[in-house]
């Protein structure tokens, strides 16, 4: 019995461990994040505005955004603040969504700009052949699984 009691103790402690691993590597690995000048610098001329906010449906204590995206036709910024974690995406969407299910039925046409690996603020170039113009809606989405962070529309 008193095996069965350390079997089971052991294993939600490694299941612990390996949640609380899988939530700070991304904090502890990411690059640090563009100075304010920086951001300021590039969101400055900026075509369109939005703003990433925690009342979303699909936003919650650990899935938010905060803050302000500016997008130009070769730059996205976002001065603010993400919950962090592992493999965050930024899409471009077609329409507005504001949970998982919203997003899944429209991501086949959406526009994956790149990897988010700052969690106070990013940059991102927008790659060749993505038109912003094409798109109303600025979403950041964790691929590993499957996770609604937050989204913005811009226009």
């Amino acid at each position: 019995m008193c095996w069965i009691l350390r079997l089971l103790s052991h294993g939600i402690t490694l299941a612990i461990g390996f949640a609380l691993g899988i939530y700070m590597l991304p904090i502890l690995t990411a690059p640090d994040s563009p100075d304010t000048a920086t951001l300021t610098a590039s969101a400055d001329g900026a075509t369109y505005t939005g703003s990433f906010t925690r009342d979303l449906a699909g936003s919650d204590f650990l899935h938010w955004g905060t803050g302000r995206v500016s997008l130009s036709p070769q730059q996205i910024t976002h001065m603010g603040a993400l919950a962090p974690g592992p493999d965050y995406k930024l899409y471009l969407a077609p329409e507005f969504v504001e949970d998982e299910a919203g997003f899944e039925a429209i991501k086949a046409t959406s526009a994956r700009v790149g990897d988010v690996k700052m969690f106070d603020g990013l940059i991102l170039d927008i790659p060749e052949g993505i038109n912003i113009e094409e798109y109303t809606t600025v979403v950041i989405w964790c691929e590993t699984f499957a996770e609604f962070i937050t989204a913005a529309q811009y226009r």
